[in-house]
């Protein structure tokens, strides 16, 4: 599962101090700004637009355990209030964010919380502020990606100004590509067959003047944009704790990934409080080229 909102992470105040392990030399740094002064909001164009995502997992490669349901859930041993800082830091720096259909779902049956717009939650109210300052809109666009084009309409969980599309593929069901958009939610075509496709959907965007999209989906979308060399930066949680279980969700369920999923190391930080006392690394990537 992306490392998000998306589990609601616990109340708590923020640690206000990481060790930057890498680059040199290493030394504390405050953990409140450490993400916004990369000043990803001033990469990428719509020529070229810089794809970024951001994950969580524990020590033995689990980004979800499985309900009794078989419903994939964040235990919330790997949430915490620093976790999800980082989160906010890098969510408020974009111009798009892209999400997915089971999250609507999992949103409107209030199991998850609302990630979809800047300045929710008491870790970062003063987030759209910074947004303002930096000459950004006040909420970034929303797309929601889906193959079945089944779920319940996003509009409940915006700000009325929030440009919102529906990206799905060529094949996609037209009775419900056409339910959308009598609904007036603009629908992309990225995909040849009924799945949305990174490339394709960058594309559109870039066609629609957006340069900086920030995923808050699963592995499936960060797997597409890789394969189709659309991602450019992947920020990564590693909580020191083995979670177990029998059913694994892992950060790349699908086929080998190859030299394609060859990733140089940009910075590491290790926060020696959370979670509880056993500690957690944020680690920051870009994909060879």
């Amino acid at each position: 599962m992306a490392k998000s909102a998306e589990t609601n992470p616990g109340a708590g105040s923020v640690e206000s101090t990481l060790l930057r392990l890498y680059p040199d030399p290493a030394e504390p740094v405050a953990l409140t700004g450490c993400y916004l002064q990369l000043g990803l909001h001033r990469f990428g164009t719509p020529q070229a637009p810089f794809v970024y995502a951001n994950f969580l997992s524990s020590l033995d490669g689990r980004i979800a355990l499985a309900a009794s349901d078989g419903r994939p859930y964040l235990p919330r041993s790997l949430t915490n209030a620093n976790d999800f800082r980082l989160f906010l830091e890098l969510h408020c720096q974009a111009d798009c964010l892209i999400t997915h259909g089971s999250y609507l779902k999992e949103l409107a049956a209030g199991r998850l919380g609302n990630i979809l717009q800047v300045g929710l939650h008491a870790q970062g109210k003063q987030l759209p502020g910074w947004r303002s300052l930096q000459g950004l809109p006040d909420q970034p666009a929303v797309v929601i990606a889906s193959a079945s084009l089944d779920f319940p309409p996003p509009r409940a969980f915006l700000q009325p100004e929030q440009a919102c599309y529906i990206a799905t593929g060529q094949q996609a069901r037209a009775e419900r590509v056409a339910y959308w958009q009598d609904q007036g939610y603009p629908v992309l075509v990225a995909g040849t067959r009924r799945e949305v496709e990174g490339g394709l959907l960058m594309d559109a965007l870039g066609r629609l003047g957006y340069g900086r999209a920030y995923l808050i989906a699963g592995p499936g979308m960060l797997e597409t944009m890789l394969r189709d060399g659309c991602l450019s930066r992947l920020f990564h949680t590693t909580t020191h704790q083995l979670l177990g279980g029998t059913d694994f969700r892992s950060l790349s369920p699908g086929p080998e990934y190859g030299r394609l999923g060859h990733l140089r190391l940009l910075s590491l930080h290790y926060d020696s409080s959370s979670p509880a006392g056993a500690g957690q690394c944020f680690a920051q990537f870009e994909p060879l080229k």
